[in-house]
């Protein structure tokens, strides 16, 4: 019998986990090597902030295309004249990763 990895419905956290480690992994080592060369750890804190701010929106971003986009394909199959409408409402959650983006380029750049 083939054994499951991920068996009973604990893919979600392990990926999560490995998301949010693969996302604040550049920040902290930027944030280790900035805090070492000026003494504060104020710039660690900023460098890891703006990496939270981007990851949360990026993360929330793909959720709702997740939702957004499996919805819209079931609306299509059934009346295609809806394609239009719903390729926009695809769309509209990338603003969500620009703001996210913004974000983090405003906590890096403030001094």
């Amino acid at each position: 019998m083939k054994r499951k990895l991920f068996a009973g419905g604990r893919k979600a956290p392990l990926v999560t986990l490995m998301t949010i480690g693969l996302v604040l992994a550049p920040a902290l080592a930027m944030a280790a090597t900035t805090s070492a060369a000026s003494g504060s750890s104020a710039a660690a804190a900023k460098y890891i902030g703006a990496a939270a701010a981007m990851a949360v929106s990026a993360l929330s971003a793909g959720y709702a295309q997740a939702k957004i986009g499996s919805a819209a394909a079931g609306t299509i199959a059934e009346r295609p004249e809806t394609a239009t409408m719903l390729i926009v409402l695809q769309a509209l959650p990338e603003i969500i990763v620009l703001l996210g983006f913004v974000t983090s380029l405003l906590i890096v750049s403030a001094s």
